[in-house]
């Protein structure tokens, strides 16, 4: 008997999702040990389906900054620990913090895609314009957050005040990076879209891409970090959080995988997000993009084309060399000692000359 593509497709989901439950088992089992997330406290303000908003303040202040969490994973990697949290240090430095956190995938909530996430945040930026009296927030994204912060900010630069970028990759031009290419060979096009995406299987697609930055990076890192009692608390933190695994809807990672990473859509002002065509060309608000040098994922490549190729002439990228004791350089800017001691000051400074 012929086994279809489709067959094997959800013969693997199914296979994933399994493993899912028993990478987040490990994960319960690290936060055993003290591990675990160590969040300051917040309230949800307003939800949607599949999306909650985190307020951090305890009362409206000035300026806010809407954190636009990746998809991928739990949002507590911005709150890893007392120790290393953009959120905390935004709070210290006197930012009204917010944070658009995202439900993990299910057939009850609905296959949600880019309009999807989009128009979340769109509904996040205006209740946090309506509390603070019309102030327009800046939005901050790492990663695929980053992205999604990006595309919004095409779709509606005049609602914000800046956007900061931190290992956002934009630009997905073919040798942009090994990890783009290998991804879009490896993946084929044909990936179903209606069924929730294991996030188990998009780690170990992304280990297959490059298992250099997933894999022996990693494990380099570890050992780096062992005379270093914090540098291995930090990295132990980042595994523990790197098992919690989640689900996405799969419309979302199709989409992903299709619009941006093959087809290059957004560079190229294709990208139709809410029936509106977006591109560099349309964003036009003061941008900051912070590119890890190390970041095999969002290297400079699929960063500075773009922001070439925008209007606005308030345009900074910081570069930075990566740091050990992080786990996954990709995740740096989040969780390293000398990311916060060097370039958040830098990012805090932007973030104050816009208030």
């Amino acid at each position: 008997m012929q086994v279809t593509n489709a067959a094997l497709d959800a013969l693997h989901r199914a296979q994933f999702s399994v493993t899912d439950v028993l990478r987040r088992a490990q994960g319960d089992a690290l936060g055993a040990f003290g591990l675990g997330p160590s969040e300051c406290a917040y309230r949800v303000v307003t939800s949607g389906a599949h999306w909650h908003l985190r307020d951090y303040a305890d009362q409206i202040t000035s300026p806010c900054l809407l954190i636009v969490a990746a998809p991928i994973k739990r949002p507590y990697i911005w709150d890893l620990s007392p120790a290393v949290s953009a959120v905390r240090h935004c709070l210290r430095a006197r930012l009204h913090v917010y944070l658009l956190e995202w439900v993990p995938a299910s057939r009850s909530i609905g296959n949600n895609g880019l309009d999807d996430y989009v128009d979340a945040i769109s509904k996040c930026v205006a209740h946090i314009t309506s509390d603070s009296r019309g102030i327009k927030p800046l939005l901050v994204g790492h990663s695929l957050g980053g992205t999604l912060a990006a595309i919004f900010a095409a779709l509606a630069p005049r609602s914000i005040h800046g956007l900061v970028l931190l290992g956002a990759p934009l630009c997905f031009e073919p040798q942009t990076s090994d990890f783009r290419d290998t991804l879009v060979s490896l993946v084929p096009s044909t990936l179903s879209e209606t069924e929730p995406f294991p996030g188990s299987l998009l780690s170990h697609m992304s280990a297959l891409a490059s298992p250099g930055t997933f894999l022996w990076s990693r494990l380099i890192d570890a050992a780096l970090s062992i005379s270093d009692h914090a540098a291995l608390d930090i990295h132990a933190r980042v595994e523990r959080w790197a098992l919690d695994e989640v689900p996405l809807p799969g419309k979302l990672v199709h989409q992903i995988l299709e619009w941006l990473y093959r087809e290059n859509r957004l560079y190229r002002g294709s990208l139709n997000v809410i029936g509106t065509l977006v591109g560099p060309f349309s964003l036009s608000v003061p941008v900051l993009a912070v590119v890890n040098a190390a970041d095999e994922i969002a290297p400079m490549a699929s960063v500075k084309p773009f922001t070439d190729a925008m209007p606005a002439e308030d345009v900074r990228i910081i570069e930075y060399p990566g740091e050990v004791g992080v786990c996954l350089q990709h995740l740096a800017i989040l969780v390293g000692r000398q990311a916060y001691a060097r370039v958040w000051p830098e990012i805090i400074s932007w973030l104050n000359a816009r208030r």
